[in-house]
């Protein structure tokens, strides 16, 4: 497949499954809220499933594209540790994921999540350009 439309596809997909939970169940296709909530809330079930589906459709796509499987992560189990737990805070502080703001709140014309998303693109450029800066160009 064309390297500029795996992309263009894999976007189309994401934003009709949202389109196609608000639409069924009325609620937002945010991965934070639907982790949490397969955890300790409400639903468990379709929840668990959603999330069943992200890995297996994951692993199916790298499979009928012939592509690897990213390889396991190197970094330190402290630095996966405390990486999660920031992208955790981070969420909850903002109401929210990227999927939940960028993808869902953006479509449906949120203040709120516009503003949440032009915050993480941010600082998202401004943290890979630090870490450019302090790594080199191959970070």
């Amino acid at each position: 497949m064309n390297a500029y439309l795996m992309p263009l596809t894999g976007g189309v997909l994401l934003g009709l499954s949202a389109m196609w939970l608000l639409l069924s169940l009325g609620r937002i296709a945010g991965i934070s809220g639907i982790a949490w909530g397969s955890l300790a809330g409400p639903e468990r079930v379709w929840r668990t499933l959603f999330l069943m589906g992200l890995l297996l459709g994951g692993l199916l796509t790298h499979n009928v594209m012939g592509q690897p499987v990213p390889a396991e992560s190197t970094a330190p189990l402290w630095l996966i540790v405390t990486s999660g737990l920031l992208v955790g805070l981070g969420t909850r502080m903002g109401g929210g994921c990227t999927s939940g703001h960028g993808v869902c709140g953006l479509g449906r014309r949120s203040p709120r999540s516009l503003v949440a998303t032009l915050t993480f693109m941010t600082l998202g450029v401004i943290t890979v350009f630090v870490m450019q800066s302090l790594m080199g160009a191959s970070a």
